[in-house]
């Protein structure tokens, strides 16, 4: 992990304590988003208790290497996976920044 980021996590610059984390939470999936040539896909995460809805009422995903920035003040549906801090620590140091494409296996 960047020695700056760490730092800053353990400052709590980056990390907003009381908060909610999104990746914390047992609803917080992964899924392939499929792309419109059918062949490859990037991942994308999802709320599985409905929770992220757009204004117009549709499903909100978000990119996968981005949902550490994701937290509320509350929610009637969070269940926690364990120390939060620690979690995002964690995602801060593995996830890629940026969006990984991943090809359909060939039969």
């Amino acid at each position: 992990m960047d020695e700056t980021l760490e730092t800053s996590i353990e400052n709590n610059e980056e990390f907003h304590s009381g908060k909610i984390y999104c990746a914390n939470c047992i609803h917080c999936k992964l899924v392939p988003f499929w792309q419109e040539n059918g062949q490859s896909y990037v991942l994308r995460v999802h709320c599985a208790a409905g929770k992220w809805k757009k204004k117009l009422g549709k499903e909100k995903y978000y990119r996968y290497f981005t949902i550490f920035h994701r937290y509320l003040d509350e929610c009637d549906a969070y269940e926690d996976m364990g120390d939060t801090k620690e979690f995002i620590r964690e995602l801060h140091s593995v996830l890629s920044g940026k969006d990984e494409i991943f090809l359909m296996p060939e039969k």
